[in-house]
């Protein structure tokens, strides 16, 4: 059985624990409240970074995101807070004129109780991220 977890990530105890830059109208708490309404935006360097942490050791198949600007973007993860992060995918973003990037990246079957999203470039200055959900 899929099981969509699409639903704002922080009622399921996840927490944004790093990121690169910060606004405090677009916090990076809003790419997992489940709401693409509330955003985080990026001050507009490159790479930018954020660092998801899940409570457990989480079985993951598929990465999806709603975003706007991002070119490339790397996924990593970690299975303990410590360890150092392993490749789980690149991928380049097609530019949306004034709307949504969403993309489902699937991934193979793996654990993690971390994952480390690195915006490489993107199609302007400033990126943003609406929603991060995970579907085990």
């Amino acid at each position: 059985m899929n099981l969509m977890l699409n639903t704002a990530l922080s009622s399921f105890g996840a927490q944004v624990v790093l990121v690169t830059s910060s606004d405090e109208n677009h916090p990076p708490e809003s790419m997992i409240d489940g709401n693409t309404e509330t955003f985080w935006l990026s001050t507009g360097m490159f790479p930018q970074e954020f660092i998801i942490r899940f409570p457990d050791n989480m079985k993951i198949s598929v990465i999806s995101i709603d975003s706007s600007n991002i070119k490339q973007l790397r996924i990593e993860k970690s299975t303990q807070e410590d360890e150092k992060f392993d490749l789980v995918a690149e991928k380049e973003f097609e530019h949306t004129e004034g709307g949504l990037q969403t993309n489902e990246i699937q991934v193979d079957s793996s654990n993690a109780t971390q994952l480390r999203f690195l915006i490489l470039s993107g199609y302007d200055h400033f990126v943003s991220v609406h929603r991060v959900g995970i579907q085990a």
